[in-house]
């Protein structure tokens, strides 16, 4: 079985870092995976990139350059959207043509056209299409941010200058939605979250869609002592010690200045006032718009992807805290429950398959700083009670490379039978 991933990098985003362990999976089951990409970091005989260099960066410019002149010269949301007008016809190469069943996952910023993926659909091979945010059940959005036009027609889109009946979102949803209208690709949501939404949509109703989590290497993520990880990292050992992760700190989505707000709320509260130290970790845009907001000890780690090195960090935490609007699955926290950090997190979207409220984690209902400072007190509260190895155990069974693994080969096989 020769399984080809398309996505726009190896390396760089949430996407890849699942794609690439999920990879890494399936290969330990045997199968045969080789990875297509537009940007590539990672040495392997395994890897291929679609075009050089240049043509890559000026796909991606090109895209970036007819979001701006159609929404109206401003950089506003320039990179919340994707149009995919521009990008590369995969099936004409050797990996493509040798490939049993073509995996696509995170495609956008000129790796693939909307055409390129039309051609994809209309290859006769079985496709597979992992969705990692709401890009392929919406017109150009990642995140719908709570808009459900994507229901029935998007238009009037609010990342647009100029919402209109016909403004760029209308014209991309109806390229999409011909595209889609035919196609019999599998598409797979990283949470059940993520799956309401695709069978609510226009564009995937109807469409065959499952339900399998991302993965990840327990040999990689450790759980270790946390005084011993704690003098390592020169961090304190007597503050409970908050930690947060993102790709870019400073994401709107994310949600920094609502934790910010909940932790000095926090710090105010008899038994937390000088108790309380934050530790994140991340690339910052502009780090004063960002440590100023900070009312409470800390330690900006910055942008850390050794496995070995996330293991301490989430080691001598005794929380982490995902304060995102929205998470399509949220692999922070698991990579935090498997090394027995305990997880708090807006239970909204994808982060309520990974979490049960008080017994692996803590659920806030509310998206607000008031809501979230209370819900990281009980956590800060109840952490010891909760055992570590317990948070490790549970990973293992639900998200081990072994599970998804077997998962997506089921999967493939059935694809596999249905069009023999």
């Amino acid at each position: 079985m020769k399984i080809l991933f398309v996505n726009t990098s190896d390396w760089n985003g949430g996407a890849a870092i699942a794609a690439r362990r999920l990879g890494d999976a399936l290969s330990s089951a045997g199968v045969e995976v080789s990875m297509l990409v537009l940007r590539k970091g990672e040495t392997g005989d395994h890897i291929f990139t679609v075009a050089p260099e240049w043509k890559a960066r000026f796909a991606f410019l090109w895209e970036r350059l007819v979001i701006w002149i159609n929404n109206g010269f401003s950089r506003k949301n320039l990179f919340k959207i994707s149009i995919a007008d521009t990008g590369f016809d995969i099936t004409q190469t050797a990996e493509f043509k040798a490939a049993d069943i073509i995996h696509l996952h995170w495609v956008n910023q000129g790796l693939l056209s909307l055409g390129a993926i039309d051609r994809i659909f209309k290859s006769g091979k079985p496709i597979v299409w992992t969705m990692h945010d709401m890009w392929e059940c919406t017109s150009i959005c990642h995140h719908a941010y709570g808009c459900g036009r994507f229901k029935s027609a998007c238009r009037d889109c609010g990342f647009l200058r100029f919402p209109s009946k016909f403004d760029l979102s209308a014209r991309v949803f109806k390229q999409k939605r011909e595209i889609f209208h035919s196609t019999s690709a599998t598409f797979v949501a990283v949470s059940r979250w993520l799956a309401e939404q695709a069978r609510e949509s226009t564009l995937l109703r109807g469409k065959q869609i499952e339900v399998i989590p991302n993965t990840l290497s327990l040999a990689r993520f450790e759980l270790l002592d946390r005084e011993e990880c704690r003098q390592r990292l020169a961090l304190p050992s007597d503050k409970f010690i908050v930690l947060f992760g993102a790709v870019r700190v400073d994401d709107p989505i994310k949600g920094f200045p609502v934790l910010m707000d909940a932790l000095q709320r926090l710090a105010k509260l008899p038994g937390y006032k000088d108790k309380l130290h934050f530790v994140f970790l991340g690339k910052i845009k502009n780090q004063q718009s960002v440590l100023p907001l900070i009312p409470v000890s800390y330690t900006y780690a910055g942008w850390v992807d050794d496995p070995r090195r996330m293991s301490e960090f989430y080691s001598a935490s005794n929380i982490v805290v995902s304060a995102s609007r929205y998470e399509a699955f949220g692999q922070t926290l698991i990579e935090a429950q498997a090394c027995g950090c305990l997880p708090v997190s807006f239970g909204n979207s994808g982060q309520a398959d990974i979490i049960r409220h008080g017994e692996n984690g803590f659920l806030v209902d509310e998206h607000t700083a008031e809501a979230l400072a209370e819900g990281i007190g009980r956590a800060l509260e109840q952490e010891a009670t909760i055992s570590r190895e317990a948070l490790r155990k549970e990973v293992l069974h639900r998200y081990s490379e072994e599970k998804v693994a077997s998962e997506y080969l089921k999967l493939y096989r059935k694809l596999l039978n249905a069009s023999e």
